[in-house]
């Protein structure tokens, strides 16, 4: 798969993943994110409920594509609801994005030794 551009991409995700103002589950946020995902062929990373500046975020990291084309993704949603946020991990202010790249990491090198 080709990069796509971090604008590009970040707007195609969010743009289909709009939840209603309600309280959303971790489930839910695991299904909805998923589904994003399987739709640009991306891998979820991993998945945490953290408070950011005193609001609960669902929090998800993903990579998108493979080898010098893979671009991991930052997916926050807030606990009481609204609208996805995706980001770039280079773009992404937020704490959790410099976890995601060093836990890619890791996972490659478990491959690489199993």
């Amino acid at each position: 798969m080709d990069a796509l551009d971090d604008k590009v991409l970040e707007s195609t995700l969010a743009e289909s993943l709009v939840p209603d103002e309600k309280t959303v589950s971790e489930d839910e946020f695991v299904e909805v994110v998923g589904g994003a995902l399987e739709a640009v062929g991306g891998t979820l990373l991993f998945k945490m409920c953290v408070q950011n500046e005193g609001e609960g975020q669902h929090v998800a990291a993903a990579s998108v594509g493979d080898g010098g084309n893979r671009q991991f993704l930052l997916l926050t949603l807030p606990t009481g609801g609204g609208a996805l946020k995706v980001e770039t991990i280079s773009r992404s202010s937020n704490p959790v994005a410099g976890i995601a790249a060093a836990y890619a990491g890791l996972m490659d090198a478990f491959k690489t030794a199993a």
